[in-house]
């Protein structure tokens, strides 16, 4: 369920979205067709996804209603207000049919401007209630969608890395704005419309009982043929606007997979402009069609509603000359009711959308609760113990460590290892011998399955977060750098750091005179995901912003794995001030990183088989040197064999 397509999710938050429409606000009989769905508006059609969803996760009311709790006064002053402007509104017939029978046959001017003054009167009452209740009801609706939203991003953030690497970025960032769009639909349009159509109907059927109980009856008869034709249409409609829906869906992945600065780089690296162009293409012609095909939809069927709609007050006029059916009916009493008449189709067909709108709001509250209801799996302290991070000697040790993925087969077993304050602890090993994971543990990317890991005798998992923050710090080969500039991008590490620090940390990172000589300095823009500097200038720039931090605990993963020997050497440079005086855990790649280490590990199958000093571990003959023998360090032989043997010779 967690990794549904993005499509999927654009369609349904479409759909979600189209509940405002769905209760046929827009529509009135005689007018000609609503938006997408023929005289009185679109009806709404159930979405097999939504009921797959709300029974894979279904929703208690209690918990919808919990959301709303503390807008219990806004809801009743909201509900009361569209009670008064639809029983307000249904005044006018009734002036109209007073001016009528009443002010115009006896040339009551007084009476006559009294009521037209009423219409206006009623007009403004009306507008002024709706203006009032838009209002209320959509910065309700606001409230409790920054409510949703706020939790949901928080929550997401507690989860372990492992949550996003399973899950589709599109399906989380769907979730965090096209459903919440969608709910805000529900929240603000069509729970409003519900109780707007209800009121409406039945204070229109009364008034039309009011007026002439005989023509009510044949009301009766005429409104089941409208609203099953308008059905009709509108479900085909609907069928045609969720393949719509899909379509431009797969053509924004398109757009934010073509046009984004990876996208741009892979095509033309790899030649398939030409064939991201035709692609595009055709999804863009596909959408033409579906867009054809969606006005002409049912047209034979809307003409003959629109005969229909036409006959209605031709049968009422028709009833109204028969004394068996007019029941003596005055001429204003006949203009007043074929109003009236007109006006209820619109709320019926409103209310004749319910279920498909409940279905529709539960869905995407189950969508949101289903991601609230995440366990995460890096759960934070209760109480968490105090650790003064400028005061922290830096002693880390894995004491017997095991890890594995979703329960699944084990990536590391039975670790102990101790890091000295202050010293360097490599770790080598083949590709998928845990290395990597190793070092994600420490920072808590992920907990161990088993056993705990400890920095100055104190369990990482008791810290809080934001402590453990500031103790562990991590450089990474694959460096993250946000589209701001140079100087926003070192002060998420340290939000108080005026501009001579910057430029401090700059220098220790060897990459001050570069940023020196741009011409807007640290007002430079990054770019996309850095892509305005190398790789290279990128790691310097994440290691200034490490150096910023200052943590005590320092976490080197395979930092100068891809870079090559020129780059590498200004980065390792970098690399060594900012270990000086730091526990450090190396997953190490190269022999710049390896030979200076206090402590080698080498793994293998998730477990330690050798430690070490490296010159010891190479002159011994063990797993190691059979290691760089092989030259399988990571599966490459990307000068890491050949530099440790020569190294080797030298020593000999």
């Amino acid at each position: 369920m967690l990794e549904s397509t993005t499509s999927s999710s654009a369609a349904r938050s479409g759909q979600g979205r189209s509940a405002k429409d769905s209760s046929g606000a827009d529509g009135a009989p005689g007018n000609g067709q609503g938006r997408g769905g023929g005289p009185g508006g679109p009806v709404a059609r159930l979405n097999p996804a939504d009921l797959k969803q709300v029974k894979l996760h279904p929703v208690k009311l209690s918990r919808i209603a919990e959301l709303f709790k503390p807008h219990k006064i806004t809801i009743t002053v909201v509900v009361l207000l569209i009670s008064a402007a639809s029983i307000i509104g249904l005044a006018q017939p009734f002036l109209i049919r007073a001016i009528i029978d009443d002010a115009l046959p006896h040339q009551n001017t007084a009476l006559l401007a009294w009521l037209a003054g009423g219409l206006v009167a009623v007009a403004a009452a009306t507008a002024a209630i709706g203006v009032v209740q838009t209002w209320m009801a959509t910065k309700m609706g606001q409230k409790v969608m920054h409510t949703l939203r706020t939790r949901l991003f928080t929550h997401l953030q507690a989860q372990s890395l492992g949550f996003f690497t399973r899950t589709r970025g599109g399906e989380v960032q769907s979730r965090l704005t096209n459903d919440i769009a969608g709910m805000q639909s529900v929240v603000t349009s069509t729970a409003t419309s519900i109780a707007s159509n209800l009121t409406t109907a039945v204070a229109t059927a009364i008034a039309m009982v009011a007026l002439s109980p005989r023509m009510s009856l044949l009301s009766l008869v005429v409104l089941p043929p409208a609203i099953w034709l308008s059905r009709k249409v509108a479900l085909m409609r609907r069928d045609i606007t969720t393949a719509r829906q899909r379509e431009l869906a797969g053509m924004y992945t398109q757009i934010e997979e073509g046009l984004s600065v990876s996208g741009i780089r892979l095509a033309k690296t790899l030649g398939t402009t030409g064939r991201d162009v035709a692609r595009f293409g055709e999804s863009s012609h596909r959408l033409v069609d579906l867009e054809l095909r969606s006005q002409l939809a049912g047209r034979w069927r809307m003409a003959t509603m629109s005969i229909v709609f036409a006959a209605i007050p031709a049968v009422i006029y028709l009833a109204a000359g028969f004394p068996a059916t007019s029941g003596g009916m005055s001429i204003g009493t006949l203009v007043a009711f074929t109003a009236l008449q007109g006006a209820i189709f619109r709320p019926v067909m409103g209310l004749l959308n319910v279920g498909v709108q409940w279905v529709t709001a539960m869905a995407l509250f189950s969508r949101i609760f289903e991601y609230l209801d995440l366990d995460p799996e890096i759960k934070v302290a209760a109480n968490p113990r105090e650790l003064d991070p400028d005061l922290v000697e830096g002693r880390v040790r894995f004491e017997g460590v095991g890890f594995s993925y979703q329960g699944g087969t084990e990536v590391l077993a039975g670790i102990d290892l101790e890091l000295e304050p202050g010293t360097a602890t490599a770790v080598v090993g083949p590709t998928g011998s845990g290395k990597s994971t190793l070092g994600s543990l420490l920072p808590r990317l992920h907990d161990p399955s088993f056993g705990k890991i400890t920095i100055d005798g104190i369990d990482i998992r008791e810290l809080a977060p934001e402590t453990l923050n500031k103790i562990v710090g991590v450089v990474s080969q694959e460096t993250y750098l946000i589209h701001a500039s140079i100087r926003e991008n070192l002060l998420l590490a340290d939000p108080d750091a005026d501009d001579a620090t910057l430029w401090k940390a700059l220098a220790s990172a060897q990459i001050a005179d570069l940023i020196a000589g741009l011409p807007e300095g640290l007002d430079t823009l990054v770019g996309a995901r850095g892509h305005r500097f190398s790789g290279g200038e990128q790691q310097r720039l994440a290691i200034a912003r490490t150096i910023l931090r200052n943590p005590k605990v320092l976490v080197l993963d395979e930092a100068t794995s891809a870079l090559d020997n020129t780059t590498e050497a200004l980065v390792q440079a970098a690399l060594d001030r900012l270990a000086v005086g730091r526990t450090t855990l190396m997953i190490a790649h190269r022999l710049s990183t390896v030979e200076n280490a206090d402590q080698l590990v080498v793994l293998s199958g998730g477990t330690i088989i050798e430690r070490g000093r490296p010159a010891e571990l190479l002159a011994s003959g063990g797993a190691y040197a059979k290691l760089v023998s092989a030259g399988d360090q990571d599966g490459s032989s990307d000068g890491f064999a050949d530099a440790l043997t020569e190294a080797k010779r030298v020593r000999v």
